[in-house]
């Protein structure tokens, strides 16, 4: 399984599917690697955008934050 971990710099908007090609990505395989990667971008002054996987999980950036404020509540993190 591989996730995607698109991301942007600080005020970027959420992307659309057709914008993924103009923005930087890392790949992970697993989801728990992906999320702990969007904790220190978003921890560096970068913004990360989405998280997609083979599988069909998309996280988005309102999504991901609210994962990464409350880790112990159940966020829906699987496919979409």
């Amino acid at each position: 399984m591989t996730y995607r971990v698109y991301s942007g710099p600080r005020g970027s908007e959420s992307i659309s599917p057709l914008e993924k090609d103009r923005h930087l990505f890392k790949e992970f395989n697993l989801l728990e690697e992906a999320m702990s990667w969007a904790r220190h971008v978003n921890e560096g002054g970068r913004v990360v955008l989405l998280i997609e996987g083979d599988d069909g999980t998309r996280l988005t950036k309102q999504q991901i934050v609210s994962a990464l404020k409350h880790p112990e509540a159940d966020m829906g993190l699987g496919a979409a």
